[in-house]
């Protein structure tokens, strides 16, 4: 007689699978390390998720999405949402160096599997791309409202400052020192004037 079905949580699985793949990178993660993570079998962890490493891996870039979403829903409910976009930065600065270590998800993405799998690294591109035109929105925003000075074309703004995050993501690798980045965030944000 067949025992019950364990069942899982996908969200905390697939929580519990990024975890892993932010650690050591999507094509260094092997099964084994996923199903240690998860507490799953193989069989299992195939059963739940039938396109297997690849689709694990693209729903956890999806959580990073939704929570991309989520801090763009409550910038809308800001008062002053720029301010919320340059909090964003300074807690990079504010990490520790575990963290600044592992850098982001998604821009690691972009570069890791450049030329490896390019589904995967169309969806980082894209995660990335929506949080440009998140700040872009803002800053346009924040542009009629006279809160942002700057008269630079607040696109060319949104660019720089996903070329800010994309940057400090490996600077912060490089310096894991708390003051140091601070120092350079405050440069980078110093456009939001």
């Amino acid at each position: 007689m067949r025992g019950r079905p364990t069942t899982h949580d996908n969200d905390e699985v697939i929580l519990k699978a990024q975890e892993v793949f932010w650690e050591k990178g999507y094509s260094a993660t092997s099964l084994q390390d996923l199903q240690t993570a998860t507490q799953m079998g193989s069989g299992s962890l195939y059963n739940t998720f039938r396109g297997g490493k690849k689709e694990l891996f693209s729903k956890a870039l999806q959580q990073r999405r939704e929570a991309f979403l989520a801090f763009k829903k409550e910038m809308k409910k800001h008062e002053a949402p720029v301010e919320l976009i340059k909090d964003f930065f300074r807690s990079l600065a504010a990490a520790d160096e575990h963290t600044h270590m592992r850098g982001c998800i998604v821009a690691n993405t972009v570069t890791a599997l450049a030329f490896v799998d390019n589904d995967l690294e169309a969806e980082a591109v894209n995660i990335l791309k929506d949080v440009e035109r998140m700040f872009t929105e803002t800053i346009r925003e924040a542009q009629r409202a006279g809160t942002i000075a700057n008269p630079a074309d607040a696109a060319v703004l949104g660019r720089y400052l996903i070329t800010c995050w994309n940057g400090l993501n490996v600077t912060r690798r490089m310096h894991p020192n708390k003051e140091k980045l601070k120092e350079l965030i405050d440069i980078q944000l110093s456009v939001l004037t």
